[in-house]
Order: C-alpha cells, then sequence, then structure tokens
C-alpha cells in the first residue's frame, strides 16, 4: 500500500491540508521581505560632509546652502557636490566664479556627513557611516545574512528528517523572531552582522520545512496547486513588502514590522501536524495513526477512520529500518541518490544564478526604489498562474526546461539590443526575470517530490545550499563587465541553458507517487 492511497481515503486536499497551507503562508510572506530588506535597510541616501568645523571666522550664516556647498567641498566629474571630500579650507573665490586657489586641498570628511532624510529616517548606513572608505561594509551585510541561509539550509534539512518537521519548523520560528528582533535593536555594526548571520540561518528553516510539510499532507492531483500557492506567497510577500517599506522607513523598525507575521505563526504553530509520512518511515505508527485521524475526522472521511489499523500503516514501509538515523551521506550512498543529488544540486545551483544574477543586473526603469521593486513583484504573478496550468499540461520537467531555456534566450538576445535602446533592454531584462522566476518556482516543488520521506528535508537542504552559493557568485558574475561589458550576460545565459540541460535528464514526476525510501529511488 501506498500512503496516497491513505491520504485519498482521507480527503487529500481538505479543511486540514487548507489549514495548514494557510498557516505556512503566514511564515513564508515574510521570507521574501527578509532575502531584498537590504535594499531599503542598508540604502544610501545623498550625503556630504559635514562642512560646519570649516567655518571657522563665522562666516557661513550669509550664504544660501548651494553657495555653502561651493566653497566647503569639491566637485565631481558631472558637477555635483562631492559625497566624501571637503577642502581643508574654504574657497570662497568660488563665489565670484574664480577657481580654486593652491590651498583647495580636498580631504576625507573630518566630521562625519550630513545625510537627505527625506526619503529614509535611518539606514544602517546613516546609523554607522557605512559610506565612502566603509561602502564596503554596507554591502557585507547582505552577503552575511546569505551566508546564513547557506549554513542553515543542510542543518535545519538534516535535524527535520532527525527529530521531525513540526519540532523544528517551531525552533526556526522562534529563532528567527529572536536573532532579527535583536539584529533590529543593535548596538554596535559588529552585533548587528552577527544577528543578521543567525537571522538568515533561522530563516532557512522556514523556508525548506514548511514546503516539505505541506507537500507530504497532499495528494498528488493537488502537489501542483501547493507548489504555485508556495511561490505565490513569495510574490505576496514582495509586494506587500513595498507598501511596508514606504510606511516603515526606519531601519530598525522595518526589521521588526517584516517579523511580525512569524510571531503570529508561533501563537498558531499548535495546530500545525507532523508529518504523517515522517512518522511512519521513523516507525512512529501510533502517532502518525493519531494525525490520520484527526485529518479524517476534519475532511468528514470518519469511515475510514474507524478502519485505520497501525498494522495497514506498518505496510507501507517494508524494505527499510525503522528509527533508523538518515544523514547526507545517505544522499551518494547509493547509485540513483547519488546522481539525483549531483543533478538537483547542479539544477539549483545554476537556477539560483540565473534569477539573482538578472534580479541584481535589471537597469532600472527611471522609477523609485518603491515602484522599481513593485515592478520587479508584479511581474512574476502572471508567469506563476501561468506554470500552473502548465505543470498538468506538459509536467514537471518540461515546465522548468523552457523556463530556463527561455531565460537564456532572454538574456541572449539583450546581448544583440544596441545600448541606446534601453526601453527594450528593460522589458528584454524583465521578461528573463519572469521565466527564472517560474524556473524557481517549478524547482521547488519538483525536487520535494523527487526525493524519497526519510532524507527528503536532507535532500532540499542540500539544494537550498548549492541556491546559496549561486547567490554568492552572482554579484561576482556581475563584476567581470570590467574585462567585457556582456561577458556577465553570456555567463549567465550559459548558466541558464547548462541548467535546462541538467533538468531534462530528470525523471517525470506529474501524476506519480512520492517515493518513500531510498530503495524506491533505486528501483
Amino acid at each position: 500500500m501506498k500512503f496516497e492511497n491513505i491520504l485519498s481515503e482521507v480527503n487529500g486536499f481538505g479543511k486540514f491540508q487548507i489549514r495548514l497551507v494557510l498557516i505556512q503562508m503566514l511564515s513564508r510572506i515574510t521570507l521574501p521581505c527578509h532575502f531584498v530588506l537590504n535594499n531599503f535597510m542598508a540604502a544610501v541616501p545623498s550625503h556630504h560632509c559635514n562642512i560646519t568645523p570649516l567655518d571657522d571666522q563665522g562666516l557661513f550664516w550669509n550664504l544660501t546652502q548651494e553657495q555653502l556647498l561651493a566653497v566647503s567641498l569639491p566637485t565631481e566629474p558631472d558637477g555635483s557636490p562631492s559625497s566624501c571630500q571637503m577642502f581643508s579650507k574654504p574657497q570662497y573665490q568660488h563665489l565670484h566664479g574664480l577657481n580654486s586657489s593652491e590651498d583647495a586641498v580636498a580631504v576625507p570628511c573630518r566630521e562625519g556627513w550630513v545625510y537627505d532624510n527625506s526619503t529614509f529616517a535611518s539606514t544602517i548606513a546613516t546609523e554607522w557611516d557605512l559610506i565612502c572608505s566603509r561602502k564596503g561594509m554596507n554591502k557585507l551585510t547582505a552577503t552575511i545574512f546569505f551566508v546564513g541561509v547557506m549554513v542553515g539550509a543542510p542543518s535545519f534539512g538534516f535535524f527535520s528528517d532527525r527529530f521531525g518537521r513540526r519540532p523544528l519548523l517551531l525552533a526556526s520560528y522562534l529563532a528567527t523572531t529572536l536573532f532579527a528582533v535583536l539584529s533590529a535593536f543593535s548596538t554596535s555594526y559588529i552585533m548587528f552582522l552577527i544577528m543578521r548571520f543567525f537571522t538568515g540561518l533561522s530563516l532557512a528553516g522556514v523556508s525548506i520545512i514548511s514546503i516539505v510539510l505541506t507537500v507530504e499532507w497532499v495528494d498528488i492531483k493537488h502537489r501542483k496547486l501547493i507548489g504555485v500557492i508556495d511561490s505565490l506567497a513569495w510574490t505576496f510577500g514582495s509586494t506587500i513588502f513595498v507598501g511596508i517599506a514606504y510606511l516603515v522607513n526606519d531601519w530598525r523598525w522595518l526589521i521588526v514590522a517584516v517579523t511580525s507575521p512569524v510571531l503570529v505563526a508561533i501563537f498558531i504553530w499548535r495546530w500545525v501536524p507532523e508529518s504523517a509520512r515522517w512518522l511512519i518511515a521513523s516507525g512512529k505508527l501510533e502517532k502518525a495513526q493519531a494525525y490520520l485521524k484527526t485529518c479524517a475526522k476534519m475532511n468528514r472521511a470518519d469511515g475510514f477512520s474507524e478502519a485505520l489499523r497501525t498494522e495497514t500503516l506498518a505496510s507501507i514501509v517494508v524494505t527499510e529500518e525503522k528509527g533508523r538515523v538518515y544523514t547526507y551521506l545517505d544522499l551518494v550512498r547509493t547509485p540513483n541518490m547519488r546522481r539525483l543529488a549531483a543533478r538537483t544540486g547542479l539544477l539549483w545551483f545554476c537556477v539560483a544564478t540565473t534569477f539573482y544574477g538578472i534580479s541584481f543586473n535589471i537597469a532600472g526603469f527611471g522609477l523609485n526604489l518603491y515602484l522599481t521593486q513593485l515592478v520587479y513583484a508584479l511581474i512574476e504573478f502572471p508567469t506563476k498562474i501561468a506554470i500552473y496550468y502548465l505543470l498538468d499540461m506538459i509536467g514537471r520537467r518540461s515546465s522548468i526546461v523552457g523556463a530556463l531555456v527561455l531565460s537564456g534566450v532572454c538574456l541572449g538576445v539583450n546581448i544583440l539590443i544596441p545600448e541606446d535602446m534601453s526601453v527594450v533592454r528593460t522589458v528584454v531584462a524583465v521578461f528573463g526575470k519572469a521565466f527564472s522566476s517560474a524556473s524557481f518556482t517549478v524547482l521547488i516543488l519538483y525536487s520535494s517530490e523527487l526525493y524519497p520521506t526519510v532524507v527528503r528535508q536532507n535532500g532540499m537542504g542540500f539544494n537550498s545550499f548549492m541556491a546559496r552559493v549561486g547567490v554568492a557568485v552572482a554579484p561576482l558574475i556581475l563584476l567581470l563587465d570590467e574585462l567585457w561589458k556582456h561577458l556577465p550576460q553570456v555567463i549567465l545565459c550559459g548558466t541558464a541553458i547548462l541548467g535546462a540541460m541538467v533538468a531534462k535528464t530528470l525523471r517525470e514526476t506529474r501524476n506519480r507517487c512520492l517515493p518513500e525510501t531510498i530503495e524506491d529511488v533505486e528501483r
């Protein structure tokens, strides 16, 4: 007997599953908020040196702001005042259109900076002056966060296969809330970096556990719906984040605001069930029986609930030792698992590199930061709705292969479009981002269906780790434009095509039962 047979008897997509989906969506909408938080939290507003110390003769009081800047700051090649340097002495001759004198020595800012607070009340850049010679420290915050996600993914994957999905989900909720709040009220830059690392580590648990737990409770027919809903929750989170960031323009309270859904998720965690698949695979048949009976009762399948026996559940997993501890080594011990891990790992790397490479490299629309972020989010809605129908029409494998090929085509086409056709280049780039987003939507569902229950979280943890490597590599690829301006586009195009070739070698999972054991995969 297969677990899908039992799910069909207890109604594999009734009130029980819908409640689980809604609970998981509440926590998952915070993921994109934290992933793009650095764009707003670490934004660098217009700034210039604090020029007050130059007024040693008290002559500044009768000068306009424009005149103050003219006598105090050197200019950039485009004519704008310097953001990082000041004159060692005021150059009053500039007021009369004369050139600088011989003593017009430009020096780094001496007494800090003055920031334009019209858009952001406070950012970490203004809090700790992470600008000019320290601007690398500002960019480091995003890197540290994603390193935390990279470490957290395999860690939560291992422990949730060892101790269960439900307790590790609660642990990730609690840790995310704790470290996010601590980061919001950090008293130093070093403390902030450490807290952001652990916030990323904790969020990795929410990311990989919630989708697997939901997929394991849903029947074959509705798995694709769950995959698309999960992806739309990400897009919805990205969309509402724009409004939150607009209303909350202080970086400390912005962190608290985007973390608040997790706090609510902690209180309603009590209604999150453990995965019955995992309980059966771990030999905990009585607990699995209790959850299945609860599911049957809520879904009005009471007749089956009375007939459910532990002997029936025991027949689902009979080929592997119950209670055995599975580790990441089980991903490489047997030939088919080894090939599966290598292929999905490379595929996740390619998809993540392409997605974030396009996201970091899309030219602006001539709009402000909030409108640009909104456009990036809204473009994903129609693509993901189309994926919902394609998953059944052409299957998981063909959908992800097609999405990656089209992403690569958009990247390749943009190489050929002249630089002066900026509108056309931007439109093509946006379509490329939409297709790469579609590939991510399919990939998460597809991977969870390929791995067996006993190591599904380990597999997803490994894949998520490979994706974060791709996230880290993407900015480095974009730096190669100094060698040749089109080189990043060429590499990203090749990465997308490579991902499509790898996906083509995987088996189709449409309308198929989830594998329960490693032996299922080997057969």
